[in-house]
């Protein structure tokens, strides 16, 4: 009976010192700058330096006034401006491939280094077992040159 007092206790004392829902959904202006392109330079906005840029940045800070989430932020700009407002293209349509043509290259660069290391060991393999035998002469040459040098 009293454990699951105490386990009750804990769980309201962290429930208590748990944020707000609304601490938790607040946005700040560098979360949504650094995703978001400046549509005349074609560079992040968090490093952007035109007069462009300086508009987009009050624009983004009025939304954030407003109570705009992150993504209903990033919805305005690219309903406003287009899909190229945002540094990131969707993971959708024809877009889906800057996501997935660099996977594709690192899976067949992976793939095409696994097979030359197999076939870099398989002729290092061959190449140990292809010297021809010793004749009489050459083996009595090498008994006769270790006897000398004390072997």
């Amino acid at each position: 009976m009293r454990r699951p007092l105490r386990i009750a206790a804990c769980l309201l004392a962290l429930l208590a010192f748990s944020p707000a829902p609304s601490a938790l959904a607040a946005v700040s202006f560098p979360d949504v700058e650094d995703e978001v392109m400046c549509d005349t330079c074609n560079v992040p906005l968090n490093i952007a330096e035109s007069p462009r840029a300086d508009q987009l940045r009050r624009e983004i800070n009025k939304l954030i006034a407003a109570g705009e989430t992150k993504s209903q932020i990033k919805d305005t700009l690219r309903d406003r401006y287009g899909p190229p407002i945002l540094a990131l293209p969707p993971a959708s349509g024809f877009s889906l491939t800057a996501y997935l043509v660099p996977i594709a290259v690192a899976l067949g660069l992976l793939l095409l280094a696994i097979v030359l290391l197999r076939r870099w060991r398989r002729s290092g393999r061959r190449d140990e077992h292809d010297d021809p035998p010793l004749t009489d002469g050459d083996s009595a040459r090498l008994d006769d040159e270790l006897e000398r040098f004390g072997r």
